[in-house]
C-alpha cells in the first residue's frame, strides 16, 4: 500500500520539492498557511518555470480557521483594451505562441499580494525570499524542466530574450545542473520592495509593454495599471455528505462539482475499484459536465453562467439517467493548454490553502519580456474569434479558465484539499482522487498514485481518446474499447496524466499528504 506523509501540526504538498520545502520553512519561521502558500507559489514560479511563472495566472481557495469560512481569490488576468477580434482579422485563430498570444494581463502577482497582505503574518519580502534566492543563485534543474526544454527548444530559440535564459549559450542545461535567472531575481526584488505596484505600475510594466509593442503585441501600461483580481464567493455542491468547494467562473471548477453530483447517483463503492464499470461511469459523468461547460463557460461579467441549474441535485439526476452502462457518449473535443502547478498547505491553526497557477501552454507564449525575466502566459489564445462563440474575444475580458483548486469539507472543516495539473484533465483527476478517498477509503498517496485515465482535449490535442495508464487491468481496457471508447494505452506512470497532490485531514485533526510520483514533487508534514 502507498504510504502517505503524515503529521499532526502541518502539511505541505507541491510538484517541486524545493517549493514544498520553502513552504515548510516559512511555517517553521512563524508564518501561517497563507504566508506559506505564497512562498510555495512564488518558488514554483522560479523552480518550475515551464509550468508556471510571474507572467501567469492563479486561483486560490482558502479556509480561515478563525471564522470557519472558505474564500476564493480570482487572480486571472483580463484581455487588454486593444484586444478586439478585428485585430486578428488576418488569421483564423489567435496565435498560441509569440507576442500576439500574450493578450491578457498576468494576474499572479496581484494574487500573491492580495492573499498574503490580507491574511499573512510575515512581510511580503519574507515570503518571496526563497524564490528570490533560487532565481539569483540558481537551483538544480529538474528532470521535468529539462525534458520540456528539450521538447520545445526550437520554440524557445525564436526569441533571444527567451533563449538567453532557457537555453544559455545555445545549450540545454542538463538535469541536476545549476539553472540561474538573474533578470527574474531583479524583478522579484522589486516586488519584495514595492509590493504588487512593483509589477503593475512603474518600470516592470513599462518594460514588458515596451518589448511587446516592439514585437507587435497589444498590452499597454494602462492595461497593467487597471488590473485587479478579486475575492469571490466559492461555488458549492455536495458529495456523500461532504461540502464541495471550487472557484466560480471564469474557472471550470463547476465541472468538478457536477461530475461528483452525477456520480452520487451511483453506488461506486459496490463497484470494484479499477474495473470497467468504475472507469466508464466516471468518464461518462465527466463528459456530460464538459458538455455544459463548453456551452456556458466564459467571463460571467459578459455572459451569465446558469450555476443554480448546473449545480442542482435535480439536474445531476437527469444527467445520471443519460449514462449508458454499456456505451460511450460522443462529445466534441478541442485543444486546451496543459502547463499548471497545483499545491496545498495546512498549518497548525487549521488554516488551509488549495491553489493552482499556470502559464497555459508549456512555457506560455514562449516570450520573455525584455530584461524583466518574465515569461508571459498565452492564456488569452483560448479566446474564440467567432463572434457567436460564448468565449469570444472582447476587450477587458477574462477567458474560459482551466484552473480549479478544490476543497471538500465535513462539518464545516476541511477534510480534503486536492488538485492537479493538466487542462481538461483537472476535473477528471480530481474526480478520481476524491472518489478514491471517499468511496474506497484510500489515503492521499494511494489516491494520487493509483492508475489514472484522461479523456479528450488535454495537452493541446483535439481528440476524444481515452488515455489509460498501463497498470489498468486488460479486462477493463478491453471492455472500455468494446463500449466505444477510443482507448490508447500509455506507460504505467505517464506525465500526460498530470501532476496531482492531495492533503487529507481526519476528524481528530491528523494530517496526511500525497505527492504525485509522476513529477518532481514532495510532501512534508510534521
Amino acid at each position: 500500500m502507498e504510504k502517505p506523509v503524515t503529521g499532526t501540526k502541518a502539511m505541505v504538498v507541491s510538484p517541486h520539492h524545493l517549493a514544498t520545502s520553502a513552504g515548510a520553512r516559512v511555517l517553521e519561521r512563524g508564518g501561517n498557511a497563507f504566508d506559506a502558500a505564497i512562498a510555495i507559489s512564488a518558488c514554483l514560479a522560479v523552480v518550475y518555470p515551464h509550468m508556471t511563472g510571474v507572467g501567469g495566472d492563479s486561483f486560490f481557495l482558502s479556509y480561515h480557521a478563525s471564522d470557519r469560512e472558505v474564500r476564493a481569490y480570482n487572480a486571472s488576468g483580463r484581455s487588454g483594451s486593444g484586444a478586439a477580434r478585428e485585430v486578428f482579422a488576418d488569421v483564423e485563430a489567435i496565435p498560441t505562441r509569440g507576442p500576439r498570444s500574450a493578450i491578457t494581463v498576468p494576474g499572479m502577482v496581484d494574487g500573491w499580494y492580495a492573499v498574503q497582505n490580507r491574511y499573512g503574518r510575515l512581510t511580503f519580502a519574507e515570503v518571496l525570499e526563497p524564490a528570490m534566492t533560487y532565481a539569483a543563485e540558481g537551483f538544480p534543474m529538474s528532470p521535468d524542466q529539462h525534458e520540456h526544454t528539450r521538447q520545445h527548444a526550437d520554440m524557445l530559440r525564436e526569441y533571444p530574450t527567451t533563449a538567453d535564459i532557457y537555453i544559455p549559450g545555445g545549450q540545454i542545461v542538463p538535469a541536476g545542473e545549476r539553472f540561474i535567472q538573474p533578470q527574474l531575481a531583479a524583478t522579484l526584488r522589486k516586488l519584495a520592495e514595492e509590493g504588487r505596484d512593483g509589477f503593475y505600475l512603474g518600470e516592470v510594466a513599462a518594460e514588458i509593454v515596451r518589448f511587446l509593442h516592439a514585437e507587435g503585441g497589444l498590452l499597454t501600461e494602462e492595461d497593467f495599471a487597471a488590473h485587479s483580481g478579486e475575492w469571490v464567493e466559492p461555488i458549492r455542491g455536495s458529495y456523500r455528505g461532504y461540502d464541495l468547494y471550487q472557484a466560480p467562473p471564469n474557472s471550470q471548477g463547476f465541472t468538478g462539482i457536477m461530475a461528483l453530483q452525477i456520480l452520487e447517483q451511483f453506488d461506486l463503492a459496490a463497484m470494484e475499484h479499477g474495473s470497467y464499470e468504475y472507469y466508464h461511469v466516471l468518464t461518462e459523468a465527466l463528459k456530460l459536465s464538459f458538455r455544459d461547460r463548453n456551452r456556458y463557460l466564459t467571463d460571467p461579467a459578459f455572459s451569465a453562467v446558469p450555476l443554480d441549474r448546473l449545480l442542482s441535485k435535480e439536474y445531476a439526476a437527469e444527467l445520471a439517467a443519460l449514462i449508458n452502462r454499456d456505451a460511450a457518449v460522443d462529445i466534441n473535443s478541442q485543444p486546451v493548454g496543459s502547463d499548471t502547478a497545483y499545491a496545498a498547505v495546512v498549518d497548525k491553526d487549521g488554516n488551509a490553502v488549495s491553489f493552482i497557477q499556470s502559464l497555459y501552454f508549456e512555457f506560455g507564449s514562449g516570450v520573455v519580456a525584455g530584461d524583466t525575466g518574465v515569461l508571459l502566459q498565452n492564456r488569452g489564445s483560448f479566446f474564440s474569434l467567432d463572434p457567436n462563440h460564448i468565449n469570444r474575444l472582447e476587450p477587458r475580458k477574462r477567458t474560459f479558465h482551466t484552473l480549479m483548486p478544490a476543497m471538500a469539507c465535513l462539518n464545516g472543516k476541511p477534510s480534503f484539499l486536492y488538485g492537479t495539473q493538466g487542462g481538461e484533465g483537472q476535473p477528471q483527476t480530481q474526480t478520481l482522487m476524491l472518489t478514491r478517498m471517499i468511496d474506497f477509503g484510500m489515503n492521499p498517496q494511494q489516491a494520487v498514485s493509483e492508475p489514472r485515465f484522461v479523456w479528450g482535449r488535454t495537452w493541446g490535442a483535439p481528440t476524444q481518446e481515452l488515455k489509460l495508464e498501463g497498470r489498468i487491468a486488460d479486462e477493463a481496457v478491453d471492455k472500455l474499447a468494446a463500449a466505444g471508447h477510443l482507448v490508447r494505452r500509455l506507460p504505467d506512470y505517464d506525465g500526460v496524466m498530470g501532476h496531482a497532490h492531495a492533503i487529507a485531514i481526519s476528524k481528530d485533526g491528523l494530517l496526511s499528504g500525497g505527492s504525485d510520483p509522476r513529477c518532481d514533487g514532495s510532501a512534508i508534514g510534521w
